[in-house]
């Protein structure tokens, strides 16, 4: 392994900052593990954007507890300036995701009627189900070798005192310590981890409930959002003026009627447009002089018929006593 000295200080706008691991019961021999920092700059910036720094090659086992205790005790930042921490796949934050979520709702249910007007939001807040899961097996999340951090701060100063105490003690040759002084402080790794995993595996029956019941609820307030968005899209017309017709309960006697008068109204806009076309009072008379032989020739049968039972017809008479 190459000496810190001989490593740069800052690679492609990162600065390399040196950190030392101790000799452990799995590994007896001490080791230096390089993170990179630099001003978070996604592709679709967020309000937290300017207060935030990217870290990429974090360690396997770094916890929220192990990144404030590194910026706040070990780079001699103030307690409390560390908002939160997004690790890579666990809890990856996203501007607005709840907003992305109603969306997607609204547009889903939007499909049945393309000109359908976009309804408020209000109606989608509800409690996300990804937030009521079932009680967790491990204490504690493992990353893959390489893998990258979002660290939020309070503000932008605080953001740049940060990446400055970095520097500063990159500069000065400062050894950081993983894991100094938290002993005891994040759940233990090795055989200790998959005890505590076998515990968490088999929750008792108040928590497990308790995880259930947070469930449903959360499920039963989606649906009546639901149902109440969708409610509203069978009362709002589209741009032409027309209601889309969506799957609801039955309709109460006051709609019904309501229907039934504009379905008259508009079969009374529709009787001056029958005979417009020369094609239609052809195709009317074709059917009048139809009906009218249909008819004749159901009463020649009928007349057949009574001639014939007239013939049958049989007078007894029967002798006096």
């Amino acid at each position: 392994m190459a000496p810190t000295s001989a490593i740069p200080q800052m690679i492609s706008k990162y600065i390399v900052l040196p950190i030392s691991i101790p000799a452990s019961d799995s590994f007896s021999t001490p080791a230096t593990h390089y993170l990179y920092l630099r001003p978070h700059e996604p592709k679709i910036p967020d309000p937290t954007t300017p207060r935030s720094l990217f870290l990429v090659n974090v360690p396997f086992d770094a916890t929220h507890v192990h990144i404030r205790h590194l910026f706040s005790t070990q780079l001699g930042l103030s307690r409390g300036r560390v908002e939160d921490v997004y690790f890579e796949g666990i809890g990856q934050k996203r501007a607005g995701a709840e907003s992305e979520s109603r969306a997607a709702e609204e547009q889903r249910i939007e499909r049945r009627g393309k000109k359908r007007k976009r309804a408020g939001r209000n109606e989608g807040d509800t409690n996300d189900l990804e937030d009521t899961k079932l009680p967790e097996i491990w204490d504690r999340e493992l990353h893959r070798c390489g893998s990258t951090a979002v660290v939020v701060f309070v503000d932008r100063p605080s953001a740049e005192a940060a990446l400055h105490a970095a520097k500063r003690a990159r500069k000065e040759g400062k050894e950081i310590i993983w894991s100094e002084e938290l002993e005891g402080k994040v759940p233990a790794l090795g055989s200790a981890r998959y005890l505590n995993h076998q515990r968490l595996q088999y929750p008792d029956k108040r928590t497990l409930l308790e995880s259930v019941d947070n469930y449903m609820t959360a499920f039963a307030a989606k649906e009546a959002a639901r149902a109440r968005l969708l409610a509203r899209h069978r009362q709002e017309p589209d741009e032409d003026g027309f209601i889309t017709v969506t799957r609801g309960g039955k309709v109460d006697a006051a709609k019904q009627e309501e229907a039934r008068e504009r379905a008259e109204k508009q079969k009374e806009k529709q009787k001056g447009l029958e005979d417009f076309y020369r094609f239609q009072t052809r195709e009317k008379r074709k059917e009048k002089a139809g009906e009218l032989i249909r008819k004749f020739e159901e009463d020649k049968e009928k007349v057949k018929r009574l001639r014939e039972r007239r013939g049958r017809f049989r007078v007894s008479v029967l002798p006096r006593t």
